[in-house]
């Protein structure tokens, strides 16, 4: 069972009356901030809610980097080029740190979670203010006032289960939304640093999941993504609300029109959460689904808890009890000890699931993984071989998967229009996929009904349907 641990009330009340206290200095100066996110959707999240920090306190958007006061840099640690690019990016800031000493730089995230890299940069990079890991978002406003006072902050504290409710949060978008329902992952696969910088999993109770989801319904979103890095596995209300039960709930709120979730783990769906896609009708019709490897040999090194039989079989009953889902994942290529016949394997399981869309990877040494220490570890021409002949295999798969939409109908929520040629509104089904059509930014927020004409590279193009063509 997960434990479900919320930082005290008066911890964040605090915190907020901190903020407030700062926000009666600085609002009349009309100080700036600008957060630079790098990775998953759960850092580009915890970004808007430090931005709804920053705004408690007195600060305000900056048109741009060059503009702002405060710099945060909210790192990833999963790949190693986020990890260069976020050292290449702070490195740049010294010259602006000397010609203006007042300009504050914060350092957060997953990177600093790792408290041997927190050092390092600490050391390397003296004109950084404030590093902090993953799990002291509540206690900005705090921490700021120490820096603000000139105080140097390194702060990194082990993941220890507590979750923060009531936090501000500054939503970037204007019609589709994430919201957490869970933290950490207990999984430890040998080749992911995750569960070292983002702790063991912890669920929020469904209370507060569905007072945030009303809460962003009526601010006027009408799509809302629900985040952790392995959904399947929530536990709320100690453990007596798992995830379909919570989807049941989240599609019973009226306002909120569109339901989608990421990420999904194989080993954790259940028959329960594939009903719950077929029966609830706000739910996206789609699933990002990992895969890794298509090779049993590389997913027992991995760790990863299923075969290629079992995840195929998962595939299967996707299929049979939805039969329009589309199916997406993510995709290792040069796993330490990775044959050709592993990799092989790999492009036959592409082949016979017949993805709607693959993010592939090249594997990244990290270090404090198990992977990292393992013999064998593959070339990285080899890798760059294998991950070319991966993606032009998933290139061809897709131009014959997106021809089987041509002459269907579907409702897109438009997310912007494309104004390089004639001006073409474009948005996403149900099932994920991407469609183009003729529109203009009076349609951006709507649920606009299209049928599907020709494809191009990615996606989709269409027109309006109208009473006459439908």
């Amino acid at each position: 069972m997960q434990k479900e641990c919320n930082v005290p009330v008066s911890a964040v009340k605090h915190n907020a009356a901190v903020a407030a206290q700062i926000a009666t200095r600085m609002a009349a100066l009309g100080k700036t901030y600008h957060i630079e996110a790098y990775g998953c959707q759960m850092n580009a999240h915890d970004a808007e809610t430090m931005a709804g920090i920053f705004l408690s306190m007195g600060y305000k958007k900056a048109s741009s980097l060059q503009d702002a006061d405060v710099i945060v840099f909210n790192t990833c640690c999963v790949r190693e080029h986020a990890e260069k690019r976020v050292f290449g990016n702070i490195g740049a800031l010294k010259k602006r740190k000397d010609e203006n000493p007042d300009l504050k730089i914060i350092v957060c995230g997953c990177m600093p979670q790792q408290r041997e890299v927190a050092e390092r940069m600490y050391k390397r990079f003296p004109f950084v203010d404030m590093i902090v890991g993953t799990n002291e978002l509540y206690m900005l406003p705090e921490l700021f006032q120490r820096i603000l006072e000139g105080e140097r902050i390194l702060h990194v504290v082990d993941i220890d289960g507590e979750i923060a409710e009531g936090l501000p949060i500054h939503r970037e978008g204007t019609f589709s939304t994430c919201v957490n329902i869970m933290y950490g992952c207990n999984n430890f696969c040998t080749y992911c640093i995750v569960p070292y910088v983002r702790g063991r999993e912890r669920s929020r109770t469904s209370a507060d999941i569905l007072q945030e989801v009303r809460n962003v319904a009526a601010e006027g979103f009408k799509e809302v993504m629900l985040l952790g890095q392995n959904v399947n596995s929530y536990a709320g209300d100690d453990g007596t609300v798992h995830f379909p039960q919570l989807l049941a709930m989240v599609n019973g709120i009226e306002e909120i029109s569109r339901i989608r979730f990421m990420t999904s783990h194989p080993k954790d769906l259940s028959p329960a959460l594939i009903d719950a896609i077929a029966s609830l009708d706000k739910l996206c019709k789609h699933i990002h689904l990992p895969v890794q490897s298509g090779s049993d040999r590389i997913l027992h090194a991995m760790n990863r808890h299923y075969t290629r039989a079992d995840y195929l079989r998962i595939v299967r009953m996707l299929r049979e009890k939805v039969p329009e889902i589309e199916i997406t994942t993510d995709i290792i290529v040069g796993f330490p000890g990775e044959t050709e016949a592993d990799f092989q394997d790999t492009l036959s399981l592409m082949r016979e699931v017949d993805y709607a869309a693959a993010y592939t990877f090249m594997y990244s040494k990290r270090k404090g993984t198990k992977a990292a220490a393992m013999p064998e570890q593959v070339e990285e021409e080899t890798k760059k071989r294998r991950l070319q002949e991966l993606n032009a295999l998933q290139a061809e798969l897709l131009q014959k998967g997106n021809a089987r939409f041509i002459g269907t109908r579907g409702t897109a929520l438009v997310e912007g229009c494309d104004h390089r040629s004639a001006s073409m509104a474009y948005g996403r089904l149900g099932n994920n996929k991407m469609v183009y059509f003729p529109g203009d930014e009076s349609l951006v927020g709507q649920m606009v009904d299209v049928i599907v004409t020709q494809t191009q590279t990615n996606s989709l193009i269409g027109r309006i349907a109208t009473e006459t063509n439908r």
